[in-house]
């Protein structure tokens, strides 16, 4: 067989491989909603938050060592071993029955998380350095694997769940189980051992490069793009079904729209960083997830407010009080009535303004007296179509800018892909485990599901302005006279 052909066979596994990871890495985004909706387990708000960011925790904690045991050992070895061990917490999940021990479950088959970072290093081996950024994308696509728990995840609970309401939904963890014990054996049989050519370093070398302000500035991208695709891969679910009240299949379904684009467009993303530059990536990138995340924050909503009132021209006494006029001696003032018949619109805010009197008959009013109160009710629909297509746009965005972050990765640190690799991956893995989190802290506070998209924003602009700030300093350290030139011209 050519190097070739070899390298393309060992990346058609780590993608399938991280396809079935990422898959059983989002379970409990479809599991553990529907055991509350079923009233199996009587779990709060924050506590559903947790169990959501309890495997993004281990996954993303251990991205850190594990790729340091990549660079080590290889990836055939640590992946295989990852695959076969991480199969065993879920084949003792049906056993769980209690918070505690669906969380201790829970963040042990978190350790296919791992996989990204374990996957990386592997990949990066087998291609030269014009072809890694396309490379690495195909390999990224693997995060498609989170949409195909959405997707089929509710139809097979549903079906397990006929004949056993109480207990079906014990036979989806055993499946997945299952699942990944196979490709753990195929992984073993058909891979082929690899590692970082040259001496091997010792802990402290391997973690020189974390000094640099530069990876962790790459790992704050990567919180944003890749922390949110993860978090919004579970947290959409209960979104659609509370907002929209969707039925569990169809809000999966929906949210299988935002995870399959985001996931497969990373090899586009790769493609791109390749062609312009990681950089100009990132800068379409972060400005569209800022537009996009504005457009997503305003929630569905009717607010009633005080409008423009009515006031007394004149002191005198009231004669006539009625929904259409108020008469004042013999001054006359028309009323705004309330239209019942007045139709909101399905996409945008519109409002209806009325007024109501707020005089009786025979009252003696002042000059500037207010005798009619305005009322101004504000309506926005938040169409389910025009937010699901905002949410696949968003997540098409951070789909090419994972893309986009890894492609430096290789770049700048040729040798400590694995360990570089894993920090970054921690760091944005984080996000998807603290995403979950703050969403269920933010919607118990505020009481509307769209402020999980306020973080976003802030965060959005947050990675924009440093990575201007960035490209703004380099340009005036290294071309200096071509920096003094805009700025005369500016």
């Amino acid at each position: 067989m050519s190097q070739q052909s070899l390298s393309h066979r060992i990346l058609f596994l780590n993608t399938l491989a991280f396809a079935i990871c990422f898959a059983c890495w989002t379970l409990n985004g479809v599991l553990v909603t529907f055991l509350v909706d079923k009233g199996i387990f009587d779990w709060s708000v924050v506590q559903i938050g947790w169990l959501l960011g309890i495997p993004v925790l281990t996954g993303s904690v251990m991205r850190f060592p594990m790729g340091i045991l990549t660079d080590k050992f290889g990836g055939r070895i640590v992946y295989s071993a990852l695959l076969i061990l991480a199969s065993i917490p879920l084949f003792l999940l049906p056993l769980a029955t209690n918070y505690f021990m669906f969380a201790l479950l829970s963040f042990c088959f978190g350790m296919v998380g791992t996989s990204f970072a374990v996957g990386v290093a592997y990949t990066s081996l087998w291609y030269p350095k014009e072809w890694q950024g396309r490379a690495l994308g195909i390999f990224g696509m693997g995060t498609a694997g989170a949409s195909v728990t959405p997707f089929i995840a509710p139809t097979l609970l549903a079906r397990f769940s006929e004949s056993d309401p109480e207990n079906g939904w014990k036979w989806l963890p055993i499946l997945y189980g299952a699942a990944l014990l196979l490709m753990g054996i195929v992984f073993i049989i058909f891979s082929k051992t690899k590692k970082v050519e040259g001496e091997s370093k010792s802990v402290k070398e391997l973690l020189q490069p974390l000094k640099r302000v530069r990876v962790w500035r790459f790992g704050t991208y990567y919180f944003l793009v890749f922390g949110s695709f993860v978090s919004f891969s579970q947290w959409l679910l209960p979104n659609f079904m509370n907002v929209y009240h969707t039925s569990l299949i169809l809000g999966g379904l929906f949210t299988t729209c935002f995870s399959l684009p985001a996931g497969i467009i990373r090899a586009f993303g790769g493609y791109l960083s390749d062609k312009f530059g990681a950089r100009k990536v990132m800068y379409w990138v972060l400005s569209s997830s800022v537009v996009l995340s504005f457009l997503l924050l305003f929630p569905k909503m009717n607010i009633t407010t005080a409008g423009s009132g009515l006031m007394a021209s004149k002191a005198g006494i009231v004669t006539t009080v009625s929904k259409e006029k108020i008469v004042v001696d013999e001054k006359v003032y028309p009323l705004k009535p309330f239209d019942k018949d007045a139709k909101y619109n399905a996409y945008f805010p519109s409002k209806k303004t009325w007024q109501e009197a707020v005089v009786e008959v025979n009252q003696q009013i002042q000059k500037k007296e207010l005798i009619a109160d305005g009322i101004t009710q504000i309506h926005f629909e938040a169409n389910m179509w025009v937010y699901l297509v905002l949410v696949i746009l968003i997540g098409a965005c951070w789909g090419i800018g994972s893309a986009a972050v890894y492609k430096h990765i290789p770049e700048y640190f040729p040798n400590e892909v694995g360990v570089i690799g894993g920090m970054v991956g921690m760091i944005g893995g984080l996000g998807g485990f603290i995403g979950p989190i703050v969403f269920g802290y933010l919607l118990s506070f505020t009481g509307f599901w769209t402020s999980s998209w306020m973080f976003i924003l802030i965060l959005s602009l947050i990675c924009l302005i440093w990575m201007h700030r960035v490209i703004v300093k380099m340009t005036h350290e290294r071309l200096p006279d071509y920096a003094k030139d805009i700025d005369r011209k500016e």
